[in-house]
């Protein structure tokens, strides 16, 4: 084999060893579209007024006194059911309690804000505080606001009447007593939709 040859085999090899080196890699032609997406969460936001529910000193049994709270979606998505937790401490004076001072607080839900005159609902403290949040938007909530629960942007308001009950018998032993109650609404939105 002459020189030539061998120069020319060599130069063939090496073209077809860089071949397939780079055989993996050819040119083509592309395109590329980015899409831009935006996914924002809505808000709720529940906003209750007054903060304070009552503060009312020297009562007696017979007593009552109503509270008109409103309630305002001033969130983004609409409100379809209103939860109300209820708590309260009693503070006993004279340390000789034998009941539940909740039991003698009656509250009366109200219909309509400017008469007062149509009871939603009627339990006392002691059973509200019991009471699952879903059954007191049944009971309370539900009625007043409907199917359309409380739409984004809306204000509505709600009465509520406070009661000391008059049982007729000794109620000695709630004199000078305190009750502290702390009501947590709760708001929750509906099932989502396609959009």
């Amino acid at each position: 084999m002459g020189i030539k040859k061998q120069i020319g085999i060599g130069v063939l090899s090496a073209t077809l060893g860089l071949t397939l080196i780079t055989g993996g890699t050819y040119a083509y032609f592309s395109d590329e579209e980015v899409s831009q997406n935006t996914f924002a969460a809505g808000t709720l936001d529940l906003n209750a007024e007054p903060t304070e529910i009552i503060d009312l000193h020297n009562l007696k049994p017979g007593d009552s006194m109503v509270r008109t709270f409103e309630l305002q979606n001033n969130g983004t998505l609409d409100i379809e059911k209103v939860l109300l937790e209820t708590d309260y401490s009693v503070v006993d004076a004279k340390g000789d309690n034998k009941d539940d001072f909740g039991k003698h607080i009656e509250v009366e839900f109200l219909y309509n804000a400017d008469k007062l005159d149509e009871v939603i609902y009627q339990t006392t403290l002691a059973n509200l505080k019991n009471m699952e949040p879903e059954a007191v938007n049944e009971h309370v909530f539900y009625p007043n606001f409907g199917e359309k629960g409380l739409p984004a942007g809306t204000i509505d308001d709600i009465s509520v009447k406070f009661n000391f009950v008059d049982n007729g018998q000794d109620q000695n032993e709630f004199q000078g007593d305190a009750l502290n109650l702390e009501w947590t609404f709760k708001a929750l939105q509906g099932e989502g939709k396609t959009k």
